[in-house]
Protein backbone atom coordinates (compact mmCIF):
# COMPACT_ATOMS: atom_id res chain seq x y z
CA UNK A 1 0.00 0.00 0.00
CA UNK A 2 1.38 3.90 -0.32
CA UNK A 3 1.25 5.83 2.81
CA UNK A 4 3.51 6.20 5.17
CA UNK A 5 3.85 4.34 8.63
CA UNK A 6 1.18 5.74 11.02
CA UNK A 7 1.02 5.28 14.80
CA UNK A 8 0.95 2.02 16.06
CA UNK A 9 0.02 2.58 19.23
CA UNK A 10 -3.11 4.99 19.35
CA UNK A 11 -6.88 3.63 20.57
CA UNK A 12 -8.26 4.26 16.67
CA UNK A 13 -5.54 1.71 15.31
CA UNK A 14 -5.40 -0.75 18.08
CA UNK A 15 -9.83 -1.10 17.22
CA UNK A 16 -9.20 -0.80 13.63
CA UNK A 17 -6.83 -4.13 14.21
CA UNK A 18 -9.51 -5.74 16.12
CA UNK A 19 -12.50 -5.00 13.78
CA UNK A 20 -10.65 -5.52 10.74
CA UNK A 21 -7.53 -6.57 10.62
CA UNK A 22 -5.60 -3.20 9.83
CA UNK A 23 -2.25 -2.80 10.22
CA UNK A 24 -0.59 0.24 11.57
CA UNK A 25 1.29 1.50 8.96
CA UNK A 26 -2.40 1.24 6.98
CA UNK A 27 -4.71 3.23 9.32
CA UNK A 28 -3.95 6.63 7.88
CA UNK A 29 -5.12 5.51 4.70
CA UNK A 30 -7.64 3.64 5.72
CA UNK A 31 -9.47 6.51 8.17
CA UNK A 32 -8.76 8.81 4.85
CA UNK A 33 -10.83 7.01 2.40
CA UNK A 34 -13.46 5.99 5.16
CA UNK A 35 -14.08 9.63 5.29
CA UNK A 36 -14.01 9.89 1.82
CA UNK A 37 -16.58 7.39 0.96
CA UNK A 38 -18.46 9.15 3.75
CA UNK A 39 -18.88 12.47 2.23
CA UNK A 40 -19.45 10.98 -1.41
CA UNK A 41 -22.03 8.49 -0.60
CA UNK A 42 -23.33 10.77 2.61
CA UNK A 43 -24.04 13.90 -0.26
CA UNK A 44 -25.52 11.40 -2.55
CA UNK A 45 -28.01 9.75 -0.31
CA UNK A 46 -29.28 12.94 1.34
CA UNK A 47 -30.62 13.81 -2.16
CA UNK A 48 -31.68 10.51 -3.52
CA UNK A 49 -34.80 10.51 -1.44
CA UNK A 50 -35.02 13.79 -3.50
CA UNK A 51 -34.66 11.99 -6.65
CA UNK A 52 -37.26 9.09 -5.49
CA UNK A 53 -39.98 11.88 -4.84
CA UNK A 54 -39.57 13.05 -8.31
CA UNK A 55 -40.22 9.73 -9.88
CA UNK A 56 -43.03 9.44 -8.11
CA UNK A 57 -44.50 12.08 -9.42
CA UNK A 58 -43.48 11.75 -13.00
CA UNK A 59 -44.72 7.89 -13.08
CA UNK A 60 -43.09 4.37 -14.18
CA UNK A 61 -43.54 4.99 -17.95
CA UNK A 62 -42.02 8.59 -18.09
CA UNK A 63 -39.41 7.14 -15.81
CA UNK A 64 -38.62 4.15 -17.98
CA UNK A 65 -38.10 6.60 -20.59
CA UNK A 66 -35.76 8.99 -18.63
CA UNK A 67 -34.11 5.82 -18.55
CA UNK A 68 -33.26 5.38 -22.31
CA UNK A 69 -31.97 9.46 -21.87
CA UNK A 70 -29.82 8.15 -19.04
CA UNK A 71 -28.54 4.82 -20.77
CA UNK A 72 -27.05 7.45 -23.22
CA UNK A 73 -26.04 9.65 -20.77
CA UNK A 74 -23.98 7.02 -19.74
CA UNK A 75 -22.30 5.64 -22.84
CA UNK A 76 -21.35 9.49 -23.59
CA UNK A 77 -19.83 9.89 -20.17
CA UNK A 78 -17.22 6.86 -20.09
CA UNK A 79 -14.93 8.39 -23.22
CA UNK A 80 -15.13 11.77 -21.59
CA UNK A 81 -14.01 10.09 -18.24
CA UNK A 82 -11.57 8.32 -20.55
CA UNK A 83 -10.00 11.30 -22.22
CA UNK A 84 -9.71 13.08 -18.98
CA UNK A 85 -8.18 10.16 -17.12
CA UNK A 86 -5.53 10.16 -19.86
CA UNK A 87 -4.80 13.46 -19.40
CA UNK A 88 -5.59 14.88 -15.94
CA UNK A 89 -3.25 13.88 -12.94
CA UNK A 90 -5.54 12.18 -10.59
CA UNK A 91 -4.54 14.68 -7.91
CA UNK A 92 -6.54 17.01 -9.85
CA UNK A 93 -9.26 15.54 -11.37
CA UNK A 94 -10.32 13.59 -8.60
CA UNK A 95 -11.09 16.62 -6.52
CA UNK A 96 -12.55 18.38 -9.37
CA UNK A 97 -15.00 15.77 -9.98
CA UNK A 98 -16.20 16.54 -6.28
CA UNK A 99 -16.00 20.15 -6.84
CA UNK A 100 -18.31 19.84 -10.01
CA UNK A 101 -20.78 17.49 -8.46
CA UNK A 102 -21.04 20.20 -5.38
CA UNK A 103 -21.57 23.52 -8.07
CA UNK A 104 -24.30 21.09 -9.89
CA UNK A 105 -26.48 20.39 -6.96
CA UNK A 106 -26.19 23.94 -6.31
CA UNK A 107 -27.32 24.86 -9.41
CA UNK A 108 -30.24 22.63 -9.24
CA UNK A 109 -31.29 23.15 -5.98
CA UNK A 110 -31.29 27.15 -7.01
CA UNK A 111 -33.82 25.85 -10.08
CA UNK A 112 -36.04 24.05 -8.03
CA UNK A 113 -36.36 26.99 -5.67
CA UNK A 114 -37.01 29.42 -9.15
CA UNK A 115 -39.60 27.16 -10.70
CA UNK A 116 -41.11 24.78 -7.88
CA UNK A 117 -43.22 22.17 -9.71
CA UNK A 118 -41.44 22.02 -13.24
CA UNK A 119 -41.34 18.46 -13.95
CA UNK A 120 -38.87 19.51 -16.27
CA UNK A 121 -36.50 20.65 -13.93
CA UNK A 122 -36.98 17.57 -12.19
CA UNK A 123 -36.82 15.37 -14.93
CA UNK A 124 -33.57 17.03 -15.75
CA UNK A 125 -32.34 16.07 -12.30
CA UNK A 126 -33.43 12.64 -12.40
CA UNK A 127 -31.31 11.73 -15.09
CA UNK A 128 -28.42 13.67 -14.32
CA UNK A 129 -28.27 12.24 -10.80
CA UNK A 130 -28.51 8.69 -12.32
CA UNK A 131 -25.57 8.74 -14.16
CA UNK A 132 -23.21 10.51 -11.76
CA UNK A 133 -24.02 8.39 -8.86
CA UNK A 134 -22.59 5.31 -10.58
CA UNK A 135 -19.60 7.54 -11.99
CA UNK A 136 -18.86 8.67 -7.89
CA UNK A 137 -18.40 5.29 -7.00
CA UNK A 138 -16.54 3.72 -9.63
CA UNK A 139 -14.07 6.66 -9.43
CA UNK A 140 -13.79 6.62 -5.91
CA UNK A 141 -13.13 1.83 -5.64
CA UNK A 142 -10.62 2.73 -8.96
CA UNK A 143 -8.50 5.04 -6.94
CA UNK A 144 -8.75 2.69 -4.15
CA UNK A 145 -7.34 -0.57 -5.95
CA UNK A 146 -4.80 2.04 -7.20
CA UNK A 147 -3.79 2.13 -3.68
CA UNK A 148 -4.06 -1.28 -2.19
CA UNK A 149 -2.75 -4.37 -3.41
CA UNK A 150 -5.17 -7.36 -3.68
CA UNK A 151 -3.81 -8.91 -0.58
CA UNK A 152 -5.13 -5.64 1.64
CA UNK A 153 -8.08 -5.42 -0.65
CA UNK A 154 -10.01 -8.25 1.54
CA UNK A 155 -8.97 -7.02 4.82
CA UNK A 156 -9.86 -3.63 4.07
CA UNK A 157 -12.60 -2.95 1.80
CA UNK A 158 -15.06 -4.48 4.05
CA UNK A 159 -14.18 -1.07 6.58
CA UNK A 160 -13.82 1.30 3.97
CA UNK A 161 -17.09 0.49 2.45
CA UNK A 162 -18.48 0.56 5.87
CA UNK A 163 -17.65 4.64 5.74
CA UNK A 164 -19.70 5.27 2.59
CA UNK A 165 -22.29 3.44 4.32
CA UNK A 166 -21.95 5.51 7.30
CA UNK A 167 -22.73 8.73 5.48
CA UNK A 168 -25.33 6.79 3.53
CA UNK A 169 -26.89 6.52 6.60
CA UNK A 170 -26.60 10.19 7.91
CA UNK A 171 -27.34 11.64 4.56
CA UNK A 172 -30.60 10.52 4.43
CA UNK A 173 -31.19 10.74 8.05
CA UNK A 174 -30.59 14.75 8.18
CA UNK A 175 -32.79 14.74 4.95
CA UNK A 176 -35.65 13.25 7.03
CA UNK A 177 -35.32 15.77 9.63
CA UNK A 178 -34.50 18.65 7.70
CA UNK A 179 -37.04 18.30 4.50
CA UNK A 180 -40.02 19.39 5.87
CA UNK A 181 -38.58 22.79 7.10
CA UNK A 182 -35.76 23.51 3.88
CA UNK A 183 -37.55 21.69 1.35
CA UNK A 184 -36.15 19.53 -1.23
CA UNK A 185 -33.91 22.50 -2.35
CA UNK A 186 -32.41 22.81 0.66
CA UNK A 187 -31.44 19.11 0.67
CA UNK A 188 -29.48 19.90 -2.54
CA UNK A 189 -27.79 22.73 -0.54
CA UNK A 190 -26.75 19.83 2.07
CA UNK A 191 -25.48 17.42 -0.65
CA UNK A 192 -23.47 20.06 -2.00
CA UNK A 193 -22.07 20.81 1.41
CA UNK A 194 -20.99 16.85 2.18
CA UNK A 195 -18.90 16.90 -1.34
CA UNK A 196 -17.01 19.85 -0.08
CA UNK A 197 -16.33 17.39 2.36
CA UNK A 198 -15.56 14.88 -0.27
CA UNK A 199 -12.91 17.39 -1.97
CA UNK A 200 -10.91 17.57 1.55
CA UNK A 201 -10.75 13.89 2.55
CA UNK A 202 -9.40 13.39 -0.68
CA UNK A 203 -6.98 15.74 -1.13
CA UNK A 204 -5.74 13.82 2.48
CA UNK A 205 -5.88 10.68 0.75
CA UNK A 206 -4.00 12.06 -2.36
CA UNK A 207 -1.37 13.37 0.29
CA UNK A 208 -0.81 9.62 1.86
CA UNK A 209 -0.67 7.89 -1.93
CA UNK A 210 2.38 10.49 -2.23
CA UNK A 211 4.16 10.11 1.08
CA UNK A 212 4.65 6.16 -0.25
CA UNK A 213 8.40 4.84 1.10
CA UNK A 214 8.59 3.32 -2.68
CA UNK A 215 8.68 6.81 -4.09
CA UNK A 216 6.18 4.75 -6.72
CA UNK A 217 2.69 7.25 -6.15
CA UNK A 218 4.49 10.48 -7.45
CA UNK A 219 5.52 8.99 -10.73
CA UNK A 220 2.20 7.49 -11.42
CA UNK A 221 0.15 10.53 -10.90
CA UNK A 222 -0.27 11.29 -14.52
CA UNK A 223 -2.61 10.91 -17.29
CA UNK A 224 -2.69 7.42 -18.08
CA UNK A 225 -2.74 7.85 -21.92
CA UNK A 226 -4.16 6.05 -24.60
CA UNK A 227 -7.26 5.89 -26.57
CA UNK A 228 -10.47 7.26 -24.34
CA UNK A 229 -12.46 4.63 -25.68
CA UNK A 230 -10.15 1.95 -24.80
CA UNK A 231 -12.04 0.30 -22.03
CA UNK A 232 -14.53 -0.87 -24.94
CA UNK A 233 -11.88 -2.78 -26.70
CA UNK A 234 -10.33 -4.24 -22.76
CA UNK A 235 -13.73 -5.51 -21.74
CA UNK A 236 -14.31 -7.03 -25.26
CA UNK A 237 -10.96 -9.38 -25.57
CA UNK A 238 -11.73 -10.30 -21.93
CA UNK A 239 -14.04 -13.07 -21.05
CA UNK A 240 -13.54 -12.30 -17.32
CA UNK A 241 -14.53 -8.78 -18.05
CA UNK A 242 -17.18 -10.07 -19.79
CA UNK A 243 -18.67 -11.84 -17.06
CA UNK A 244 -17.85 -9.20 -14.38
CA UNK A 245 -20.29 -7.23 -17.35
CA UNK A 246 -22.79 -10.48 -17.03
CA UNK A 247 -23.03 -10.25 -13.21
CA UNK A 248 -23.89 -6.56 -13.54
CA UNK A 249 -26.83 -6.83 -16.25
CA UNK A 250 -28.18 -9.50 -13.71
CA UNK A 251 -27.90 -7.25 -10.51
CA UNK A 252 -29.57 -4.65 -12.49
CA UNK A 253 -32.11 -6.77 -14.22
CA UNK A 254 -33.19 -7.71 -10.18
CA UNK A 255 -33.07 -4.30 -9.19
CA UNK A 256 -34.74 -2.68 -11.70
CA UNK A 257 -38.03 -5.45 -11.69
CA UNK A 258 -37.77 -4.16 -8.04
CA UNK A 259 -37.74 -0.50 -8.51
CA UNK A 260 -41.01 -0.53 -10.80
CA UNK A 261 -42.71 -2.51 -8.03
CA UNK A 262 -41.73 -0.39 -5.63
CA UNK A 263 -42.75 2.56 -7.18
CA UNK A 264 -46.22 1.46 -8.05
CA UNK A 265 -46.60 0.42 -4.61
CA UNK A 266 -45.32 3.25 -2.55
CA UNK A 267 -47.60 5.78 -5.04
CA UNK A 268 -50.64 3.84 -4.21
CA UNK A 269 -49.82 3.80 -0.42
CA UNK A 270 -48.81 7.05 0.38
CA UNK A 271 -50.02 10.20 -1.68
CA UNK A 272 -48.42 13.06 0.01
CA UNK A 273 -44.83 13.87 -1.67
CA UNK A 274 -43.12 15.22 0.78
CA UNK A 275 -44.31 11.87 3.10
CA UNK A 276 -43.25 9.73 0.13
CA UNK A 277 -39.43 11.49 0.40
CA UNK A 278 -39.18 11.02 4.53
CA UNK A 279 -40.70 6.82 3.60
CA UNK A 280 -38.05 6.66 1.42
CA UNK A 281 -35.31 8.03 3.36
CA UNK A 282 -36.44 6.18 6.05
CA UNK A 283 -35.78 2.90 4.39
CA UNK A 284 -32.27 4.42 3.52
CA UNK A 285 -31.02 4.85 6.85
CA UNK A 286 -32.79 1.16 7.96
CA UNK A 287 -30.61 -0.04 4.93
CA UNK A 288 -26.95 1.64 6.32
CA UNK A 289 -27.46 0.69 9.90
CA UNK A 290 -27.39 -3.24 8.52
CA UNK A 291 -25.09 -2.57 6.24
CA UNK A 292 -22.48 -0.24 8.30
CA UNK A 293 -22.52 -3.48 10.86
CA UNK A 294 -21.41 -5.97 8.16
CA UNK A 295 -18.74 -3.89 6.91
CA UNK A 296 -17.31 -3.48 9.73
CA UNK A 297 -17.30 -6.67 11.34
CA UNK A 298 -18.77 -9.37 8.74
CA UNK A 299 -17.52 -8.51 5.23
CA UNK A 300 -13.56 -8.42 5.80
CA UNK A 301 -14.26 -12.17 8.02
CA UNK A 302 -16.40 -13.71 5.01
CA UNK A 303 -14.07 -12.18 2.28
CA UNK A 304 -10.85 -13.75 4.06
CA UNK A 305 -12.26 -17.31 5.31
CA UNK A 306 -14.61 -18.34 3.24
CA UNK A 307 -13.51 -15.98 -0.14
CA UNK A 308 -15.18 -13.83 -2.75
CA UNK A 309 -17.18 -16.17 -3.70
CA UNK A 310 -19.32 -15.95 -0.88
CA UNK A 311 -19.92 -12.37 -1.43
CA UNK A 312 -21.10 -12.65 -4.75
CA UNK A 313 -23.65 -16.05 -4.20
CA UNK A 314 -25.34 -15.54 -0.94
CA UNK A 315 -27.06 -12.16 -1.91
CA UNK A 316 -28.35 -13.33 -5.28
CA UNK A 317 -30.02 -16.35 -3.75
CA UNK A 318 -31.40 -14.67 -0.92
CA UNK A 319 -33.16 -12.35 -3.40
CA UNK A 320 -34.82 -15.55 -4.92
CA UNK A 321 -36.88 -15.87 -1.85
CA UNK A 322 -37.64 -12.49 -1.59
CA UNK A 323 -38.89 -12.42 -5.05
CA UNK A 324 -41.01 -15.20 -4.67
CA UNK A 325 -42.13 -13.66 -1.23
CA UNK A 326 -42.90 -10.52 -3.20
CA UNK A 327 -44.89 -12.54 -5.60
CA UNK A 328 -46.88 -14.38 -3.05
CA UNK A 329 -48.06 -10.97 -0.98
CA UNK A 330 -47.19 -7.26 -2.90
CA UNK A 331 -48.47 -5.12 -0.02
CA UNK A 332 -45.67 -2.53 0.96
CA UNK A 333 -44.47 -4.18 4.11
CA UNK A 334 -43.26 -7.32 1.83
CA UNK A 335 -42.06 -4.96 -0.52
CA UNK A 336 -39.99 -3.04 2.32
CA UNK A 337 -38.46 -6.13 3.55
CA UNK A 338 -37.51 -7.08 0.12
CA UNK A 339 -36.00 -3.60 -0.33
CA UNK A 340 -34.02 -3.65 2.71
CA UNK A 341 -32.90 -7.04 2.65
CA UNK A 342 -31.61 -6.30 -2.01
CA UNK A 343 -29.91 -3.07 -0.88
CA UNK A 344 -28.38 -4.01 2.55
CA UNK A 345 -26.93 -7.36 0.56
CA UNK A 346 -25.80 -5.17 -2.39
CA UNK A 347 -23.84 -2.40 -0.31
CA UNK A 348 -22.70 -4.43 2.66
CA UNK A 349 -21.29 -7.74 0.26
CA UNK A 350 -22.21 -7.56 -3.27
CA UNK A 351 -20.45 -3.83 -4.00
CA UNK A 352 -16.94 -4.84 -1.88
CA UNK A 353 -17.29 -8.30 -3.39
CA UNK A 354 -17.55 -6.97 -7.18
CA UNK A 355 -14.47 -4.33 -6.33
CA UNK A 356 -12.07 -6.98 -5.30
CA UNK A 357 -12.42 -9.00 -8.25
CA UNK A 358 -10.55 -5.94 -10.36
CA UNK A 359 -7.67 -6.10 -7.85
CA UNK A 360 -4.86 -7.59 -10.06
CA UNK A 361 -5.88 -5.93 -13.28
CA UNK A 362 -3.47 -3.59 -14.22
CA UNK A 363 -4.44 0.25 -13.66
CA UNK A 364 -5.47 1.13 -17.18
CA UNK A 365 -8.20 -1.71 -16.52
CA UNK A 366 -8.73 -0.31 -13.23
CA UNK A 367 -10.32 2.64 -14.58
CA UNK A 368 -11.25 2.69 -18.11
CA UNK A 369 -12.97 -0.95 -18.36
CA UNK A 370 -14.10 -0.78 -15.12
CA UNK A 371 -15.97 2.73 -15.77
CA UNK A 372 -17.05 1.34 -19.06
CA UNK A 373 -18.70 -1.96 -16.60
CA UNK A 374 -19.75 0.28 -13.65
CA UNK A 375 -21.84 2.66 -15.58
CA UNK A 376 -22.94 2.41 -19.13
CA UNK A 377 -23.34 -1.38 -19.04
CA UNK A 378 -25.11 -0.77 -16.09
CA UNK A 379 -27.62 2.08 -17.18
CA UNK A 380 -27.81 0.12 -20.32
CA UNK A 381 -29.16 -3.11 -19.05
CA UNK A 382 -31.34 -0.42 -16.67
CA UNK A 383 -32.79 0.92 -19.32
CA UNK A 384 -33.75 -2.03 -21.18
CA UNK A 385 -34.99 -4.05 -18.83
CA UNK A 386 -37.28 -0.70 -17.54
CA UNK A 387 -38.44 -1.07 -20.98
CA UNK A 388 -38.86 -4.91 -21.32
CA UNK A 389 -41.29 -4.71 -17.68
CA UNK A 390 -43.39 -1.54 -18.99
CA UNK A 391 -44.10 -3.72 -22.52
CA UNK A 392 -44.63 -7.02 -20.40
CA UNK A 393 -47.28 -5.19 -17.85
CA UNK A 394 -48.72 -3.50 -21.29
CA UNK A 395 -49.46 -6.81 -22.77
CA UNK A 396 -51.03 -7.74 -18.89
CA UNK A 397 -48.35 -9.45 -17.06
CA UNK A 398 -48.97 -8.82 -13.39
CA UNK A 399 -46.95 -7.56 -10.26
CA UNK A 400 -46.71 -11.48 -9.27
CA UNK A 401 -45.50 -12.42 -12.78
CA UNK A 402 -42.74 -9.39 -12.59
CA UNK A 403 -41.98 -10.95 -9.39
CA UNK A 404 -41.06 -14.18 -10.82
CA UNK A 405 -39.33 -12.97 -13.91
CA UNK A 406 -36.79 -11.19 -10.61
CA UNK A 407 -36.33 -14.29 -9.18
CA UNK A 408 -35.67 -15.93 -12.42
CA UNK A 409 -32.77 -13.13 -12.91
CA UNK A 410 -31.24 -13.54 -9.15
CA UNK A 411 -30.87 -17.52 -10.11
CA UNK A 412 -28.80 -16.74 -12.97
CA UNK A 413 -26.98 -13.76 -11.03
CA UNK A 414 -26.00 -16.47 -8.61
CA UNK A 415 -24.44 -18.52 -11.05
CA UNK A 416 -22.28 -15.78 -12.37
CA UNK A 417 -21.21 -15.25 -9.31
CA UNK A 418 -20.04 -18.40 -8.48
CA UNK A 419 -18.35 -18.77 -11.16
CA UNK A 420 -16.57 -15.01 -11.02
CA UNK A 421 -15.45 -15.97 -7.36
CA UNK A 422 -14.45 -19.14 -8.84
CA UNK A 423 -11.64 -18.06 -10.83
CA UNK A 424 -10.79 -15.10 -9.07
CA UNK A 425 -9.77 -17.47 -5.91
CA UNK A 426 -7.61 -19.25 -8.11
CA UNK A 427 -5.36 -16.23 -8.23
CA UNK A 428 -4.70 -15.82 -12.04
CA UNK A 429 -3.99 -12.42 -13.63
CA UNK A 430 -6.34 -11.74 -16.41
Amino acid sequence: MAGAPGPAGTPLTRWLGRVARVEPREAPAVMAAFLLFFFVLGGYFAVRPVRETIATILGGERVANLWIITSIGAVVIVPLYGWLVGRVRRSLLLPSIYGFVAVSLVLFGLAFGARPGDTMVGAVFYVWISVLNLMLVSVFWSFLLELFDSAQVKRLFGVIAAGGTAGALVGPLLTDLTVQHVGNLGVLFIGAAMFVGAIVAQRVLLAIWKDTPSGQAPAADRGLGGNPFAGFAIVARSPYLLMIALFVVLLSTANTLLYFEQLNIVRETFTDPARRTQIFARIDYVVQTLTVLSQIFLTGRIAATFGVRTLLVMVPLAMVAGFVALAAAGTFAVLACVMVLRRWGEYAFIRPGREMLFSRLDTEAKYKAKNLIDVPVYRGADMLVAQLQNALRAGGLSSAGVAMLGAGAALCWAGVGWWLGSRHERAKKF
